[in-house]
């Protein structure tokens, strides 16, 4: 496509990924469009077999930045930045690409923002995600692997999560870039270095921990990858929480509990197998939260643990449904 003529080292476009949320892809792509094509020459839209009215909604768009990729089927988070990240790379050869979310986009000046830093040394940038009303957005919290650190690992010991994940002081603009190993899919921004080093997403990841598989990767292959408090995204997400405990759809749990194997591996390195006893008998313990349904979400478990030993990730979701959908299937 290279709609525009490659000028600078700071050509940047954007990848957004969406399904079935047309409400929330009109505000994020009116935020987009409001950056000059001298700050963002191109929006690259994966459209994952949305039913909403999304596909007509993109085909009435005029401006020429927005490149739209449909996919018949749902490929998920994980298949929808793959394919939106190659697109960005043949259409559009930027030398950086930000992708977020659709329910996720830029501040006022956000774009702005991240052409005005310093950015030799890094490799990709994480922006500060915030809910709309103004509150840190825990989920979006970058973080840094205590299996590398030893600060970090002690803290963790100590205070679990909070442990590894910035605290709310680094989110202050008067400290500056903070060095992570992990970060979301919302707001980050990535060199063509870190595309070289790391290569595209996993899409047979489908959903859950793709970002944090990849960013840990990029960091594992030497990519740095800084925190960037100056650069806000906002991240419009609704979040419900099931006091249970209780995965809905059911089958997402495969996706969650495997993928959470692969990101241990990466992580926790020679010490991924003594983790493996201290975590795998919680999850397990879920299954009382599943009243009704615990022989179904047990057999998700048996195969999550085996495919996520075993690195296995080429597994179709059809099967995913399967497995999850009532009696067991034959032959499974």
């Amino acid at each position: 496509m290279n709609l525009t003529t490659k000028q600078d080292k700071n050509r940047l476009v954007a990848v957004v990924v969406t399904h079935n949320r047309l409400a929330q892809l009109r505000v994020t792509l009116a935020r987009l469009l409001q950056s000059p094509p001298a700050d963002l020459a191109g929006i690259v839209v994966v459209d994952n077999a949305s039913t909403d009215g999304t596909e007509a909604f993109l085909a009435e768009q005029a401006d020429p930045r927005i490149d739209v990729e449909i996919s018949r089927t749902n490929l998920g988070g994980a298949g929808g930045f793959e394919a939106g990240m190659r697109r960005a790379v043949a259409d559009f050869d930027p030398d950086w690409i930000v992708v977020m979310d659709d329910d996720a986009r830029p501040e006022e000046g956000a774009i702005s923002a991240f052409h005005q830093l310093d950015k030799g040394p890094w490799e990709a940038l994480a922006a500060a995600v915030y809910f709309p009303d103004g509150d840190i957005c825990e989920m979006n919290c970058p973080s840094r692997n205590p299996f590398w650190h030893g600060r970090e690992f002690l803290r963790t010991l100590a205070m679990g999560r909070a442990g590894f994940h910035l605290p709310p002081r680094a989110y202050c603009i008067e400290n500056g870039a903070a060095p992570v190993d992990v970060a979301s899919f919302v707001g980050l921004f990535l060199s063509r270095r870190a595309v070289e080093l790391a290569g595209y997403p996993d899409p047979g990841l489908f959903l859950y921990g793709d970002d944090a598989l990849y960013t840990l990767g990029l960091s594992a292959k030497g990519g740095r990858i800084g925190f960037e408090p100056k650069v806000r995204f906002e991240h419009d997400c609704a979040t419900f929480v099931d006091r249970r405990r209780r995965f809905r759809p059911l089958w997402r749990a495969y996706y969650y509990h495997r993928n959470l194997l692969l990101l241990y591996r990466i992580a926790a390195g020679r010490l991924f197998w003594p983790a493996l006893l201290v975590v795998v008998p919680k999850w397990l313990w879920k299954a009382r939260g599943h009243a009704g349904e615990r022989r179904i979400f047990l057999r998700l478990m048996r195969h999550a643990l085996r495919d996520g030993i075993m690195r296995r990730t080429q597994v179709s979701h059809a099967q995913v449904c399967q497995w999850a959908d009532g009696d067991k299937p034959p032959g499974i």
